[in-house]
């Protein structure tokens, strides 16, 4: 029989050379490609040469699309992934502690969690607030707090990202007013707002007006980022809550993929060039339990974003067909029986997040089932990425599942769920578009009964045993002693409260009504509302008093229950 000259076959010897060139031309950090045993070890593998390997096109190699294998060709050898810690708690001064900890520690990046009331658009002294502030994580009323929140911590170096999508605006007004008390021009900033109000309608429930306001706000801050921050990224589309609420994994990548492609449009019925702002949409995975579900998830989520993103939404550009995304190990899977066995939960749900390529993850803290992590339980969180990446060698070679039959069969199985999902939201809607789709989801309730479907589900298999969580519903004995937690004092509030009212009485209050009322009048018009809500911040405009004027002219949205 003649060699093998199957177009197969010279797709994947084109592709290997194609690859080749773009490593030899990367930028690889200086490390040790070794393995323990001192073997080395190739930057990628691939078929050997001449193999057919039917279908190769969509597993591909490192950089090249589909970017099933990575966005980049040297993988992890070039540039690890971002440690990016998601922390807050107390009030600004107490998280500054913990972030310069992090940092002093090897962490990369910052991620910020804000307490209930901000989350909500409302000031610590509003009644709603009372018992909440700086309990679920760090209190932000005016940009002063985002002063101390950074103080000593160069803005213009250090990647930001903020976990807030209800008043992610106001908040991000905010922090460009804090970067520029710092003397940074806010051009060169860097960083990530989660913005993402569709899974607040899907699934967290954190939302302040009826979704055309907030989308309006988001095409606003898309259209400003794209021309005056280039580097930022407006929106990272969340997974991750979907995910905790109880969907499966195909339902995370679906619905994920979804609400970025809702935004895609959005974008576009803005006039705006995809190429452009496309790079300016990241994600935000759960990375569960089920370590091969998840390697393969990311896997898929990188290929269908690029595919659509190419034949459907016109993107040339290899970058706006680039799925960028941060990961973070499940908080679900974490439990409050055998604390201790969250450790090794986490350290399996971080190396399945590396194994799919992330690009930046934050690892969970084994007593975050019951309270904000504790100093140390914070470290050892740190301490399992850095054991990853220092010492495990899996950033010696990009994607090294890549071509494993399990993987590949469970990377198609996800996309071709996630495929059919699409069309069901497509249908959903009048026009057949992903947007009219997504947000009669919404409005009907759909999304949130087929999340619920899938929680209910699991929760029979788990109370019938046929799915076993260590320490819950077997292996149940344990020599473990309670853990200390880490509990956030209600002076925490106090302080909050009366600081709040001394900066009420300290400021300009005409300036704040005149910069209040000028963004009523930017709500009225067509206008880009960022200049004018930056405005407001640098003010000194209180959080609860933007959201507020704004929730006096579009109103406020209320849940339809359905049964």
């Amino acid at each position: 029989m003649d060699a093998p000259t199957a177009p197969d076959v010279q797709a994947a010897e084109d592709g290997r050379r194609r690859w080749q060139r773009r490593y030899d031309s990367a930028r690889r950090r200086e490390a040790d490609f070794t393995t323990l045993s001192g073997l080395g070890v190739d930057p990628v593998y691939g078929p050997p040469p001449g193999a057919v390997v039917p279908g190769f096109d969509r597993i591909g190699w490192p950089g090249e699309y589909p970017f099933t294998r990575g966005l980049y060709p040297a993988g992890y050898r070039g540039k690890a992934w971002t440690i990016r810690q998601f922390s807050g708690f107390g009030n600004a001064r107490q998280t500054n502690e913990r972030y310069k900890m992090l940092l002093n520690a090897g962490g990369a990046g910052l991620s910020v969690a804000f307490d209930m009331p901000t989350l909500m658009g409302r000031d610590s002294d509003e009644p709603r607030a009372a018992g909440e502030v700086g309990h679920c994580g760090v209190a932000i009323d005016s940009a002063r707090d985002m002063e101390a929140l950074f103080d000593g911590i160069p803005l213009a170096e250090v990647t930001t990202s903020m976990t807030i999508s209800g008043p992610a605006i106001p908040v991000f007004c905010m922090y460009l007013a804090a970067a520029q008390r710092q003397g940074a021009e806010i051009s060169v900033l860097n960083g990530t707002l989660q913005t993402d109000i569709f899974k607040e309608y899907i699934a967290q429930k954190e939302w302040l007006f009826p979704p055309q306001p907030h989308l309006r706000l988001i095409g606003d801050l898309m259209e400003f980022c794209a021309a005056e921050i280039p580097d930022y990224k407006p929106l990272s589309v969340s997974g991750y809550h979907i995910r905790e609420a109880g969907a499966t994994a195909a339902q995370e990548l679906a619905f994920t993929l979804a609400d970025g492609f809702g935004y895609t449009e959005l974008g576009l019925s803005r006039g705006l060039d995809v190429d452009v702002f496309a790079p300016g949409l990241s994600f935000f995975f759960d990375a569960h339990i089920d370590f091969f579900e998840e390697i393969a998830k990311f896997r898929a989520a990188r290929r269908i974003w690029a595919r659509w993103m190419r034949d459907i939404y016109g993107a040339r550009a290899a970058r706006a067909q680039w799925l960028r995304f941060h990961t973070q190990t499940a908080g679900v899977s974490l439990t409050a029986q055998q604390p201790d066995n969250n450790v090794v939960r986490t350290a399996i749900e971080a190396l399945a997040a590396v194994l799919g390529g992330t690009n930046s993850l934050h690892t969970n803290a084994l007593d975050e089932v019951l309270a904000l992590p504790s100093e140390r339980a914070a470290e050892i969180a740190l301490r399992t990425q850095q054991v990853i990446m220092e010492e495990t060698g899996v950033v010696n070679v990009a994607d090294p599942l890549g071509g494993s039959w399990y993987l590949e069969a469970l990377t198609d199985r996800l996309e071709q769920e996630a495929e059919e999902i699409f069309a069901r939201i497509r249908a959903l809607g009048p026009d057949g578009t992903m947007m009219s789709g997504i947000l009669h989801g919404i409005e009907t309730g759909w999304f949130s009964a087929e999340i619920a479907e899938a929680a209910f589900a699991y929760q029979q298999k788990l109370e019938k045993g046929d799915k076993r969580v260590v320490g819950v519903n077997c292996h149940a004995d344990t020599v473990g002693q309670p853990i200390e937690i880490l509990r956030v004092s209600h002076q925490v509030e106090r302080d909050q409260v009366a600081e709040l009212a001394r900066r009420r009485a300290e400021r300009d209050g005409a300036a704040v009504d005149r910069a209040l009322a000028a963004v009523v009048t930017a709500a009225r018009s067509s206008g880009n509302m960022i200049p004018p809500l930056l405005a407001a911040a640098q003010a000194e405009a209180t959080l609860g008093e933007i959201c507020g004027v704004l929730r006096d002219e579009w109103g406020v949205y209320s849940e339809s229950p359905v049964f």
